[in-house]
């Protein structure tokens, strides 16, 4: 059952604050990774490049546990439960330069690596919580 996300919640992801991911290794230990987040449509959006560890989880397990705290106020934070609802490379490098103005005031994202493939992955919430608010 998926909702989405509005509201109070959609404001934390809205402004500049990191997001905590949190997958399961194979093992089933949790990883843990703090990423930039956007919103659109109702559900989260992350991006990375291919070949890091958390969304190589999501490749095996695509149950994921994000955590958005309010920079200004860190007793305020959303968790979103759900699972990754779409995996792709389309626009992706489009993507990660929006959120480098987002979160550093830049136009392009400076920290490109050489033979880099970006990635987004959206995540349809299954439960949304805001605390603090």
């Amino acid at each position: 059952m998926s909702t989405a996300i509005e509201g109070r919640a959609a404001e934390l992801l809205k402004a500049p604050n990191f997001c905590n991911v949190a997958t399961l290794r194979a093992d089933g230990s949790v990883h843990s990774a703090p990423v930039w987040v956007d919103v659109q449509d109702g559900m989260a959006v992350l991006n990375t490049a291919e070949g890091r560890t958390w969304p190589g989880n999501l490749e095996r397990d695509p149950r994921v546990t994000l955590t958005v705290q309010n920079m200004d106020n860190p007793y305020e934070y959303v968790t979103i439960r759900g699972r990754v609802a779409e995996r792709t490379t389309e626009g992706a490098d489009e993507h990660i330069d929006k959120l480098a103005m987002k979160y550093l005031g830049q136009e392009r994202y400076p920290l490109r690596q050489p033979g880099e493939t970006r990635l987004i992955i959206r995540v349809a919430p299954e439960r949304i919580h805001v605390y603090g608010s």
